[in-house]
């Protein structure tokens, strides 16, 4: 153990001066609070708001713990965009900051799942054999494929990473995938000819030997609920984007079969010379499709003798295919590594999909414990085709699993924006499975004053929305905020097509430039946002969450409706009757839970500086006439509220009129 004469909060404030910024109460209260957390080893959950300065809060007090005690802490995020701020930026700027008062230089790595780095092996066997994963894709798309895997195998010959991040310009997810494998589908470094060499082991290699290791919240789920060690030896945990956690931790622990992806592994058994076990399974895959053709979408409560039937013939030939993908030839893997290795990746995934139908059917056996906890479902694409059909199954709950699997383990600490749902931490805490007794909270605030620089609008003289789109008067509304704010406006929207509806019917109404999620990738568009004043942005969930633009550009965000989830999802409508058979609310706990979070998330975006000012306007009249409003107030920013149009556009006329306040705008990086 490393004795370390500086406290963290000494080490803050050094690094502060070090790096110009300036001291924040609620920076320092959260960097005691982290240091105590993990001194103490109790959990703690801590709310930053925007320009707290969060990060360095969490990263003094962790690389700190880990030089005093010889450990490693991983940090945890939900996002891409943060996780190259903390590696690119923050860290390395931190490093060279406290590198003077520690014992050692800190160091850190970044550590993603396999399926972010390029395969040597899977290369190997496209470029190899060519009897390639070309079977997989469609004839006319084989020379499109061809380039962009001839121009991966080129620079993974000279990348030191193997990161598809670090691969510019980048390549399509469907040319990535074949030239990457999953966890499940790779060999292990020991039995591939290519182990020595390979870029995800190295990673590993330099995240053990790392104070900080930075990865997301989806590695973090598969370390610790598979029980495999994906994840270096580790005593703490921060996590970062905490209000993702829940999400990203059930996607992780869903599985998914469809026709589509079994017909693939089909292919794949012919390629190997498994013929005879290919056409048998095909045939078992067209009844499979075929009984799905017949069920409704939805959540399924019980399964039909004919569906049960197609269910375990496919898993039983899934098992006997595997079978025989694993009588290889003798001496096949000295003479042939290459189709060594796919028969090996194969074989894996071939008993990933026959677990799948395991997990499946024991939800509809009696005498399984799973039947109480996990959810099945049926969902089609846009497409009527029975191939697009494919059925999921998932945890009712995440709180058990991280609790017994992650809480249970390791000292963590969960920090966001957004945390305090409904005015306190208990929502999420439940949602987590913090264990009573073990944890702390802190709300480290935020160094703006909603009161003095946003005002919550909600337009009540409107009637609630409806399924039949806009109406007439919503699309005055807006119209009349937008040109009160002269442009200036970000849209965030319930749906895809209500944001496109509303652009289609506003451009030919108002004098702005009004872009659309989906015309450019978000960042481009983002750009653009930000680069003119009289510019407005519409879009759903992503720009929810992911906008950072200070100053002028965005004076206005505007709801147009509270963001509950849609009543059909089979997941969270099972989550709402599970908690109304315990005696709880499933509208308070889920649906209510769902859109506090979200109108947190949608409303943070509009205070970025601590120069900002405007309104966010919701153009939903039951955020203050249904009783549930309170509570979903209770979850924003302290804006000052009215719900008068002629005030609010008035204030906006204001802000148009005023010169840009000539004080740098603050970062808002959290």
């Amino acid at each position: 153990m490393e004795r370390l004469s500086l406290s963290a909060r000494e080490l803050l404030d050094a690094a502060v001066e070090s790096l110009g910024g300036t001291q924040r109460p609620g920076q320092i209260a959260m960097a005691e609070a982290v240091s105590k957390a993990l001194a103490e080893e109790r959990h703690l959950a801590v709310q930053a708001g925007t320009g707290t300065g969060k990060s360095l809060a969490y990263l003094v007090p962790s690389i700190r713990h880990a030089q005093a005690n010889d450990t490693t802490v991983i940090v945890s995020t939900a996002t891409l965009a943060l996780q190259r701020q903390l590696v690119e930026r923050d860290l390395p700027r931190l490093v060279e900051a406290l590198d003077p008062l520690l014992p050692r230089t800190p160091t850190f790595a970044i550590l993603k799942g396999r399926s972010n780095y390029v395969c040597l092996n899977k290369i190997g066997v496209l470029d190899g054999t060519g009897d390639g994963q070309e079977a997989l894709v469609d004839e006319e798309d084989v020379s499109w494929l061809g380039r962009h895997v001839k121009r991966v195998h080129e620079w993974a010959e000279e990348t030191e990473t193997g990161d598809r991040d670090d691969l510019e310009p980048g390549v399509p997810d469907k040319a990535w995938r074949h030239v990457s494998v999953t966890a499940n589908e790779c060999l292990g470094a020991t039995r591939c000819p290519h182990g020595a060499e390979c870029f995800a082991e190295a990673a590993r290699v330099r995240a053990g030997e790392a104070d900080i290791v930075v990865t997301n919240h989806a590695l973090l789920a598969i370390d610790a609920l598979s029980g495999a060690s994906i994840l270096p030896e580790h005593s703490a945990v921060i996590i970062d984007e905490a209000h993702e956690l829940d999400g990203r931790v059930t996607s992780v622990a869903t599985n998914e079969i469809s026709p589509h992806a079994l017909r693939l592994a089909a292919r794949r058994a012919g390629k190997l010379g498994e013929n005879r076990r290919r056409d048998t399974l095909e045939e078992l895959i067209d009844d499979f499709a075929a009984v799905l053709d017949t069920e409704s979408p939805g959540r399924w409560e019980t399964i039909s003798d004919p569906t049960r039937a197609a269910f375990v013939a496919v898993q039983d030939e899934l098992r006997r295919t595997g079978e025989a993908i694993a009588r290889a030839p003798e001496g096949e893997a000295t003479k042939d590594p290459e189709t060594a290795a796919e028969r090996e990746n194969l074989r894996n995934h071939l008993g990933e999909l026959y677990t799948s139908f395991d997990r499946i059917l024991s939800v509809f056996d009696e005498d399984d414990p799973a039947k109480h906890f996990d959810v099945v479902w049926l969902a089609r694409s846009a497409s009527s085709s029975p191939e697009s059909a494919s059925v999921s199954v998932a945890p009712l709950s995440v709180s058990a699993l991280l609790r017994d699997n992650l809480f249970g383990e390791k000292t963590v600490v969960l920090t966001s924006a957004t945390l305090a749902v409904g005015g306190n931490f208990r929502a999420m805490a439940a949602a987590w499975g913090l264990p009573d007794g073990t944890w702390d909270s802190l709300d480290a605030g935020t160094p703006f004053d909603p009161r003095r620089s946003g005002i919550l609008y909600t337009a009540k003289h409107l009637p609630p929305p409806g399924r039949d789109g806009i109406s007439d008067g919503t699309l005055d509304e807006m119209a009349e905020l937008i040109t009160a704010a002269g442009g200036r406006t970000l849209g965030l929207f319930s749906s895809r097509r209500a944001a496109q509806e509303a652009a289609d019917a506003l451009r030919t109404r108002l004098p702005f430039d009004i872009l659309v999620q989906g015309d450019d990738t978000i960042g481009a568009l983002v750009n653009k946002f930000a680069a003119g004043e009289n510019v407005c942005l519409f879009g759903t969930l992503s720009l929810w969450q992911g906008v950072d633009v200070p100053g002028r550009s965005l004076s206005h965000v505007m709801i147009d409706r509270i963001p509950f989830p849609r009543p059909d999802d089979p997941l969270l409508q099972a989550r709402s009757r599970a908690a109304d058979a315990a005696g709880r609310s499933g509208f308070m706990d889920v649906s209510a839970t769902h859109a506090a979070l979200l109108l947190a998330q949608g409303a943070g975006r509009l205070l970025r500086s601590t120069t900002d000012r405007g309104v966010v306007s919701v153009l939903d009249s039951r955020l203050v006439t249904k009783r549930y409003g309170s509570f979903l107030r209770a979850s924003l920013p302290d804006f000052w509220e009215t719900t008068d149009p002629g005030v609010v556009r008035g204030a906006l006329r204001r802000l148009v009129a005023q010169p840009a306040e000539k004080s740098s705008a603050e970062s808002s990086a959290e």
